[in-house]
């Protein structure tokens, strides 16, 4: 059955509330951020070896055989499959002024950008919220809950971890009936986004898990609350 922009929203609506209403509980914990380190540690572990001998290699030889301008035109055309998803999470945050940029942006990036493989939107002075129903939960004050690392996802949250579901169904995946071509282009953009990381590794320094751990913590809150986060110092 073809889903329409509207039945797409309200499908993503419904199961955001009912996600939601799950997650609640999570608010009244005051809990260690990682209580389950040991287990997290194993699972990095496995993630970082298949990491380092796959999922990097394939990513350093596509950004090696791949022009410059493609490879950016490749990253353009899934950050505006993700619009869709910012969209929807504008809208469930209450942020009209936002919801109607990536509206825009979406407009703008699928005509005049053929197909989003040219940012024409950024172009314009149209900057792109990112967002996703994680957050959504944490702007409506749903407890980030303990971070957990997932088997081959990566860094999360509890709360972050169970919003992934919703945000599938925001995704054209879903709905792509050739199984050859969905997959192909899940698999495009995995390697996409962990080329888009090669350069952020540098950065790392001390134990690796901790610096991940640290990073991504301090990153989700600071998403959550659109940039104002208390300064410790």
């Amino acid at each position: 059955m073809p889903v329409t922009g509207a039945g797409l929203i309200n499908r993503l609506a419904q199961l955001c509330f009912i996600a939601g209403v799950a997650l609640v509980p999570l608010a009244a914990q005051a809990a260690d951020e990682d209580p389950w380190e040991g287990v997290n540690r194993v699972i990095f572990r496995f993630n970082d070896t298949l990491d380092t001998y796959a999922l990097k290699p394939l990513a350093q030889g596509y950004e090696f055989i791949t022009p410059k301008f493609v490879e950016d035109g490749i990253h353009n055309f899934f950050n505006n499959i993700g619009d869709v998803r910012n969209f929807a999470n504008d809208v469930l945050q209450a942020k009209p002024h936002a919801a109607g940029v990536d509206t825009a942006r979406l407009l703008l990036n699928t005509t005049l950008g053929v197909a989003g493989f040219i940012d024409v939107g950024t172009r314009m002075g149209l900057q792109r919220n990112d967002e996703d129903f994680g957050q959504t939960l944490g702007y409506w004050g749903v407890s980030s809950g303990p971070y957990v690392m997932l088997p081959l996802l990566g860094p999360s949250t509890v709360r972050d971890g169970l919003a992934r579901f919703p945000d599938t169904y925001d995704a054209p995946y879903p709905y792509m009936n050739d199984i050859a071509w969905r997959n192909s282009l899940e698999a495009l953009d995995i390697i996409d986004t962990r080329a888009s990381l090669l350069s952020a590794e540098k950065l790392i320094s001390g134990d690796k898990y901790t610096f991940i751990r640290n990073a991504y913590l301090q990153h989700r809150e600071f998403k959550v609350k659109d940039g104002k986060v208390k300064d410790d110092f």
